[in-house]
């Protein structure tokens, strides 16, 4: 009656191993480190760059506990995080001597000290929050007047392809600032421009002047527009950032609007601060531009003259200037995937990227009408532009599919990519403020929170233990199972605990071992009826089960009705809240019943069991069955 077959103790036995091995690296702790990782496309990282932060650290009297060189990052371990911050200092002076224009990234990092063995088997301690770990903070300022003159430079090209297929005559169209100027040498044909500004391009205002015996119409963008667009590209920004977050697999980041133009970013729990920093910091756009082929364009390139008008200088990969137009004919708005790959031809690492219908269309008519002339990819980054490549147009490009090249590395394929899928930067950002938060400032919560865990979880266990006895051990060990198991489950998610975490944590404690008093009275219950020991367990536990599914289920609408509608901490109670209701649901009936059944269930003349004292409504007697 009370026997659990060979399979259920099997599925047991694998969760409570696949649990303690996964729950495991939690114990471990961290260790304080510095990240090295290059900032440059430029550069790369390799036993030199290892040998100089060593010699760096040895100069300044700094014992590391490890340095290792990991693919793209360099990290040194050290003891405390006293000796990490005078590290990082050390290691930022010896690898980037002018501030201004670092080659390195160094940020400060914290490491597990999980052994080997378990880091094959992909266990790795579950993510502090912000409040518990520290993380990283970063303040973006948004560049609102670039954003601007952005749109104004496009607004720009846009007029100047309409007036040329309506047949409008004009003297030139270039962009002064945030204001697009147009020129006409008679009325009629700035009459017929005004018109079609006004029908087409309803988010500028025009204001014509006579200038000598021209005359000047001045676009400007309207102050609703302007202050919509901004908008818009704060949204988009913070649009990016998340999808270049998720790209780093970073868990629950807090990304959020602060004032009018800047952006808070929180990266609790992050693994790699340095890629994070680096990642954030690079406000990689995409444009694609005519090289200018004239004969003042070579002679700017040669350096034996100036750039001239409409055009500006670049320099290519090799470092060799070009000279392109400033017309952008495409932007990264335009994309709508890239993936690293290689050509087929020469085996170089490629940029593959797909354009939308619109980039489709502008891409082809352009490749269409410059045929043997040069066209320039630029991607800028931290405000500095560089031409990728500038192939010949051989033929007509259609069907939306570009691919870039241009002495890239693999590496450097990939993060290009990264940055472009991502999505493109409507304004460009700077890092003004940036905090990395040690563990220190955590300490204290991580003491209050694991106590009031541990507290809770032994004033649960002595209860138990003194009022149901031997099932009330059963019930701890359940509990201590439940514990373990969401301990597991949270660290192979690699889910983020937060403060608010560790609280519902210690409420699923409180709420899990409900069920095993429910079952323990229920099997008092059918005791108290006159039911044989074994009949009552067997009808203790089948009986209970419903009100415990009952229970249990309502809790969890509620948990995730906070999963779906919260944010921040509300959000990180939720998920602990929920996966704690599941896996009391699994150790509370399922693990605890395999062991009353291991204990018990083997006895066929079975005379009473340890449950505490039986009281009998109908007798003045208790009756003790231990």
């Amino acid at each position: 009656m009370n026997r659990y077959p060979v399979w259920k103790y099997a599925i047991i036995l694998i969760a409570l191993v696949v649990g303690a091995l996964f729950a495991l690296p939690n114990l471990f702790g961290e260790s304080p480190a510095v990240q090295v990782s290059i900032a440059k496309a430029s550069l790369k990282l390799d036993a030199a760059a290892v040998s100089r932060v060593e010699e760096a650290l040895k100069a300044a009297d700094i014992a590391a506990e490890a340095i290792t060189l990991d693919g793209t990052s360099i990290k040194a371990r050290f003891a405390s995080t006293d000796v990490q911050l005078k590290a990082k200092d050390a290691i930022q002076k010896a690898l980037n001597p002018d501030a201004n224009d670092p080659s390195f990234v160094v940020a400060l990092n914290l490491l597990s000290r999980s052994p080997a063995w378990l880091t094959s088997l992909h266990a790795s301690p579950m993510f502090l929050g912000l409040d518990l770990r520290g993380g990283v903070h970063f303040m973006l300022q948004v560049d609102m007047q670039a954003a601007l003159s952005k749109r104004a430079e496009s607004l720009a090209g846009d007029i100047r392809t309409t007036l040329r297929e309506k047949n409008v005559r004009h003297s030139g169209i270039s962009r002064n600032g945030q204001t697009v100027e147009i020129r006409f040498r008679d009325a009629q044909a700035a009459e017929a421009a005004r018109r079609i500004v006004q029908d087409q391009f309803t988010e500028l205002s025009t204001v014509e002047s006579a200038d000598g015996t021209d005359i000047k119409m001045v676009a400007t963008i309207q102050p609703v527009a302007a202050r919509k667009l901004q908008e818009q590209a704060l949204k988009q920004n913070i649009t990016t950032l998340h999808n270049r977050i998720n790209e780093l697999g970073v868990s629950e980041p807090v990304i959020q609007q602060q004032g009018l133009d800047r952006i808070v970013v929180q990266l609790p729990g992050v693994q790699d601060t340095a890629k994070a920093k680096d990642i954030l910091g690079r406000t990689a756009t995409l444009e694609v531009r005519m090289v200018d082929e004239g004969t003042e364009a070579r002679s700017a390139e040669l350096g034996t003259g100036a750039v001239p008008f409409g055009s500006e200088r670049y320099p290519e990969r090799n470092g060799s200037p070009i000279i392109v137009k400033k017309q952008v004919i495409l932007t990264g708005d335009n994309l709508t995937d890239a993936q690293p790959g290689f050509d087929s031809q020469t085996q170089e690492p490629t940029v593959n990227l797909s354009l939308d219908a619109k980039g489709a269309r502008i891409f082809r008519d352009v490749t269409r009408e410059n045929i043997n002339k040069r066209m320039a990819i630029l991607l800028f980054e931290k405000g500095k532009g560089e031409v990728v490549t500038a192939p010949v147009i051989r033929s007509e490009i259609g069907g939306g599919r570009v691919q870039i090249s241009g002495r890239m590395t693999s590496m450097e394929a990939t993060d290009t990519a990264l940055l472009l899928r991502a999505g493109a930067l409507a304004a460009p950002m700077e890092i003004i403020e940036e905090r990395t938060i040690g563990p220190s400032l955590g300490a204290e919560n991580i003491a209050k929170g694991f106590n009031s865990v541990t507290w809770g979880f032994l004033a649960v266990t002595v209860f138990m233990c003194a009022y149901y006895m031997l099932f009330g051990i059963i019930s701890s060990v359940s509990l201590a199972f439940n514990l373990l198991l969401l301990v597991a489950v949270l660290s192979m998610l690699q889910a983020t605990l937060t403060l608010p975490g560790m609280a519902a944590m210690a409420l699923v404690l409180g709420m899990a071992i409900d069920a095993n008093v429910l079952i323990n009275e229920r099997v008092r219950e059918e005791l108290r009826g006159g039911a044989s020991p074994q009949a009552a367990i067997h009808a203790g536990y089948d009986r209970a089960w419903a009100t415990i599914i009952d229970s249990n289920v309502t809790t969890l609408i509620a948990g995730l009705a906070l999963l779906a509608f919260g944010s921040g901490p509300v959000r990180g109670f939720a998920v602990v809240h929920c996966l704690g209701i599941l896996t009391s649901m699994f150790s509370g009936v399922f693990f605890s019943r395999g062991v009353v059944n291991l204990w018990y269930g083997r006895q066929k003349k079975l005379k009473n069991v340890s449950i505490g004292t039986v009281w009998r409504p109908d007798s003045q007697n208790q009756v003790a069955t231990n």
